[in-house]
């Protein structure tokens, strides 16, 4: 593997002239967000690469104007990473407790985006479909299933970004996400290039 490319020369390509979007998001988060309880102080060191590249380096993977949800939002990782970085989607935050919501409506008007929308619902609650649906340190993979693909429009896709133990979260949780409508089920990287331990997504197509 050869050495990940430099911090700026990844946000140039992913963010390109919306970089300063990303990075009023990243100064609320060290700022608010660590006061808040966010994200925890220790997190703020290691925002970048922990956190905000970790979740841009999926966009790619999004179809173009896609609608898309970030269940278990919470800060905004990485619904409003990724709705910075990609300006044709349509963004729903879906977050039901409330000291979050009001810090995503702060986060979303401070930066003025028109492609996010917030909705302070539990995933369970919610009646619409979604081209592609994603999770960020929610939960194990067959309770996300429960609560996810019954979100997910047929042909779309879940995208549970998850850790090192991916394969074996899929393994387990396969024949629940098979009886949930799952088509097909495998675990990307993504950001080989960028990051030292890219990051891992785990892909089910309903």
């Amino acid at each position: 593997m050869t050495d990940p490319v430099s911090r700026e020369t990844a946000l140039d390509r992913y963010f390109g002239d919306r970089r300063p979007l990303i990075e009023s998001y990243a100064a609320f988060l060290e700022t608010a967000g660590v006061e808040r309880g966010m994200i925890g102080p220790r997190e703020a060191p290691r925002l970048w690469e922990r956190h905000i590249l970790n979740c841009v380096v999926v966009t790619p993977r999004l179809p173009r104007d896609a609608r898309i949800a970030d269940v278990g939002s919470g800060a905004g990782l990485p619904g409003l990473v990724w709705a910075i970085a990609r300006p044709d989607v349509e963004m729903t935050l879906i977050e039901p407790l409330l000291r979050r919501t009001r810090f995503l409506d702060e986060a979303v008007e401070r930066l003025g985006l028109s492609n996010v929308s917030i909705d302070r619902r539990r995933a369970e609650d919610v009646d619409e479909e979604f081209e592609i649906v994603t999770a960020r340190a929610v939960a194990a993979l067959d309770k996300l299933g429960r609560w996810c693909l019954p979100l997910v429009a047929r042909g779309g896709a879940l995208l549970a970004m998850k850790g090192s133990s991916a394969e074996q979260e899929l393994a387990a949780a396969r024949a629940d996400l098979e009886w949930l409508g799952a088509r097909t089920m495998v675990v990307e990287t993504y950001g080989d290039d960028v990051l030292e331990v890219p990051t891992t997504v785990v892909e089910v197509t309903r």
